[in-house]
């Protein structure tokens, strides 16, 4: 029999419509629809007092704001938030001896990294700028390079303008710009770029060349500054040289058989709906405890999309020292909503609403089951690099854009990134694997989701199954061997540093 309606949690008063649920129609053996309840929609399975918790997933995500017979729609317009978890005394070490699914993969095609740590996926030449006021000559001098140089160079893949709006008009020192700065500093040293140094500047701007570089990478071989050179032919000329120099050397890599443990991928949603919770999120939370079992380095994020859990991912830290830091990158990020006169009721977006979410509390018990099971062994501030292996938070703005960009500073080779609404989303220094939360979404859009989790949901394939599938693409994907539509059609998004500091 075809599912109508999934009950996540056996405390839960509401049922997810697998499909749209007519008035009158049966939702679930004896629970008639007393209206119309859209796809992904909840439905109450008993009556719900004014004032009485709504749960899903054996969570409370708010509380009624007026009475709600059985078989009635509730939606973001009826429940209130409840209060958020207190991070003080959060408890760490409880979730730790979850067995995790064993790989039946240990190894993967990549590219060794000169600076030590995870591989590289990808063989790219990335142009780093220190300001955005030399992207347009940029941008002009890399179509050239794409057309004429590129081609005579096989064995690299692409090239790649890392182009920001930081560097000038900014408070450089001022509290917070250490975010954009790390982050811009630990993309020049991305796997995927091979330890090549190419770094265009103006001259004058203030984030200067030692915030970025180290004293012995700071030469002519490594460093461009348009306003030492005489007229605009002669900076096209100079940067399609270097550029030159740098293909050459680049195109000596070649991809060796590394161990697992070589291997970092990030975990992002967007776009989701009541879904990701029950078929995309589990099913990459599977492939992730299968990745880190067999030693890789997994790392999830979005600070307002983990904050309503914070007490389940304590649990699964594994020293104080963890927990602390969760807690402290938490706190911040309360901080600076607060600041700007927001706070975490901000998220959903009016897409995830339709799409079933109704609140973020919701939301973020559906987006922590990416992480899986394993246990959190460090915490990382955004943009930060992993220093320990296996599952790791690493603290983001849940911007699509932004998390990217920060996780790719992080290091990752390739990210896996769910949906439920769909989104063309992709980045040029990484692949991203787009996971489908809803087999409708994969039928729309065929040609731009990699990979279907909706048949978790109807009962066609278990979380297990898919999760197992979804680890070894993600492990061809690493290898070269399969490129996701984003990467294959060229989709890429600008890169958005997370920048909390002033502009001047």
């Amino acid at each position: 029999m075809k599912k109508t309606a999934i009950i996540m949690n056996e405390r839960d008063n509401v049922a997810i419509a697998v499909e749209e649920i007519g008035r009158g129609a049966q939702a679930l053996p004896g629970l008639i629809a007393l209206e119309r309840i859209p796809q992904g929609h909840k439905i109450a399975l008993e009556d719900i007092p004014q004032g009485a918790a709504i749960l899903r997933y054996g969570v409370e995500l708010g509380y009624a704001l007026r009475p709600i017979k059985r078989g009635g729609w509730i939606n973001e317009d009826s429940l209130r938030l409840p209060e958020m978890p207190d991070l003080h005394d959060l408890r760490w070490g409880l979730r730790l001896d979850a067995p995790l699914p064993p790989a039946p993969r240990d190894s993967f095609e990549g590219y060794p990294n000169p600076y030590g740590g995870p591989a590289g996926t990808r063989n790219i030449l990335a142009i780093h700028t220190t300001v955005q006021c030399v992207v347009g000559v940029l941008n002009i001098a890399v179509e050239r390079i794409r057309r004429e140089l590129l081609p005579q160079y096989l064995h690299v893949q692409g090239v790649v303008p890392i182009s920001h709006d930081y560097g000038c008009g900014v408070a450089i020192s001022a509290p917070g710009a250490d975010i954009p700065i790390r982050t811009l500093k630990n993309l020049i040293r991305h796997p995927n770029f091979g330890g090549e140094i190419m770094l265009v500047g103006l001259g004058c701007e203030k984030l200067t060349l030692d915030m970025l570089l180290k004293p012995d990478e700071i030469n002519a071989e490594n460093v461009l500054m348009l306003q030492e050179i005489e007229g605009f032919d002669a900076m096209l000329e100079a940067i399609y040289a270097m550029a030159e120099r740098k293909l050459k050397k680049l195109n000596e890599r070649r991809r060796e058989t590394l161990p697992l443990s070589k291997l970092l991928v990030g975990l992002q949603c967007g776009g989701s709906d009541a879904f990701s919770g029950v078929t995309a999120n589990p099913a990459a939370g599977y492939a992730a405890d299968m990745l880190v079992g067999a030693g890789a380095t997994v790392l999830f994020s979005e600070a307002s999309e983990v904050r309503d859990g914070a007490h389940l991912i304590a649990e699964r830290c594994v020293d104080e020292a963890t927990c602390r830091k969760l807690a402290y990158e938490l706190q911040w990020f309360d901080d600076y909503l607060e600041r700007g006169g927001a706070d975490r009721s901000a998220n959903p977006s009016p897409g995830n609403k339709e799409g079933g979410l109704s609140n973020i509390v919701e939301k973020v018990m559906g987006a922590i089951a990416k992480s899986g099971t394993a246990p959190i062994v460090e915490v990382l501030a955004p943009a930060e690099r992993p220093s320990k292996q296996g599952m790791i938070y690493a603290n983001t703005a849940a911007s699509d854009f932004v998390c990217g960009t920060s996780q790719l500073a992080s290091g990752i080779g390739v990210q896996v990134f769910m949906t439920g609404r769909g989104t063309p989303y992709g980045l040029a220094a990484a692949p991203v694997i787009k996971v489908s939360s809803r087999t409708a979404l994969k039928q729309q859009w065929g040609d731009l989701i990699d990979f279907d989790a909706g048949p978790a949901a109807t009962g066609g394939m278990t979380i297990a199954q898919l999760g197992e599938s979804l680890f070894h693409q993600i492990v061809d994907v690493a290898s070269g061997r399969v490129r996701p539509a984003a990467e294959r059609y060229g989709i890429h998004n600008d890169l958005c540093l997370f920048n909390p500091a002033p502009i001047t």
